[in-house]
């Protein structure tokens, strides 16, 4: 005879690896910010140390540095906050599967967003 899931402890360990895995990718979204809001920084610095062109500023690096940043705070927030709601299912027998997850999706989506702006910008820019 199979166990409910709230006598399962595998299932609880399960959503504890997928809790982890969304921190891990919120904690990635902070540090990947981190390193484009300095990207337009380096360039500047790099070409006045070369001796070359003149970059132009557009803090655009800066902008979408601190829109990932953000991401990765909302990130965290919303993966603590669905773990603890399925937790709460899981003890009380009452999960439903939900489909597709919505954060990860808008995830998705917004990182090819973010993608391609920073191709664009790449190409137009510098």
């Amino acid at each position: 005879m199979p166990t409910a899931p709230r006598d399962d402890p595998g299932v609880y360990l399960a959503a504890e690896r997928t809790f982890l895995a969304w921190i891990r990718t919120g904690l990635a979204l902070m540090g990947f910010g981190f390193v484009v809001a300095r990207f337009g920084l380096f360039l500047r610095e790099f070409y006045a140390h070369e001796g070359g062109h003149k970059i132009t500023v557009t803090g655009f690096s800066l902008a979408v540095g601190v829109v990932l940043v953000l991401a990765g705070v909302f990130v965290d927030v919303a993966a603590t906050l669905h773990h603890i709601r399925l937790t709460n299912q899981l003890k009380r027998g009452e999960y439903r599967s939900e489909g597709p997850s919505f954060l990860a999706t808008s995830i998705a989506i917004f990182l090819a967003v973010i993608g391609l702006a920073m191709a664009v910008d790449l190409v137009i820019v510098h």
